[in-house]
């Protein structure tokens, strides 16, 4: 299987996850299982680009248009679901809509994201979005205020566990949840700084370019 087929099917299994979560108990127990599954394939079609050596720019442009969907779908749904702020889903999106307008010049410039062709120059740049243990900690950080928010929908809804959320389970989770949600999106724009301020070079450059056509 190709990292690319992977990671189609990784944004379809995100979906998926969330039609899931509305069918009742059991139902937001698959999905809940599922969107574990779709946060896991994040890690295995790099894995296999690299195994493979199918690595391209192309390949690491869809990954992350991919993430940004999964994402997208997962904030935009909690927050419809009325368990986070719609203020998540908005900042999230935005940050991302813009980063990659920049990278995407950078692009055209012969600059990717990441990788040995890095748009990141400065060495507070490379740190904070190039470097592996960043995208790492922000993917775990990410991961885990997704599985925390389906994991307080899906007890909302069992009926066994009503006690338990009564005795005091639900506010813990839904602390722990909220924190986690809090921590990805300001992880989210802090990694932000560096692609805005760098990739601006290159956004200016195309504008002289544009300008002196």
């Amino acid at each position: 299987m190709s990292p690319n087929l992977i990671t189609l099917i990784r944004v379809i299994m995100a979906f998926a996850s969330v039609a899931l979560f509305r069918t009742g108990p059991v139902g937001s127990l698959a999905g809940l299982v599922l969107l574990v599954m779709t946060l896991a394939l994040d890690a295995v079609d790099g894995y296999v680009a690299r195994r493979r050596k199918q690595t391209s720019d192309i390949g690491a442009a869809f990954d992350i248009a991919a993430d940004r969907i999964v994402e997208s779908v997962y904030w935009v749904f909690f927050a419809t679901s009325g368990l986070i702020s719609f203020w998540i889903p908005i900042i999230v999106i935005a940050r991302g809509g813009f980063t990659d307008f920049l990278r995407a010049i950078a692009l055209t410039q012969g600059r990717t994201a990441f990788g040995d062709k890095t748009m990141m120059e400065t060495w507070w740049g490379m740190l904070l979005v190039g470097s592996r243990w960043s995208r790492a900690a922000y993917g775990i950080v990410k991961c885990a205020a997704f599985f925390a928010l389906g994991l307080w929908m899906t007890l909302a809804q069992a009926p066994q566990w009503q006690a338990a959320l009564a005795a005091g389970l639900m506010g813990v989770l839904k602390l722990g949840a909220l924190t986690l949600a809090a921590s990805a999106v300001v992880f989210c724009l802090v990694r932000g700084v560096p692609v805005i301020v760098e990739g601006l070079r290159y956004f200016r450059k195309e504008s002289l370019a544009n300008k002196s056509c």
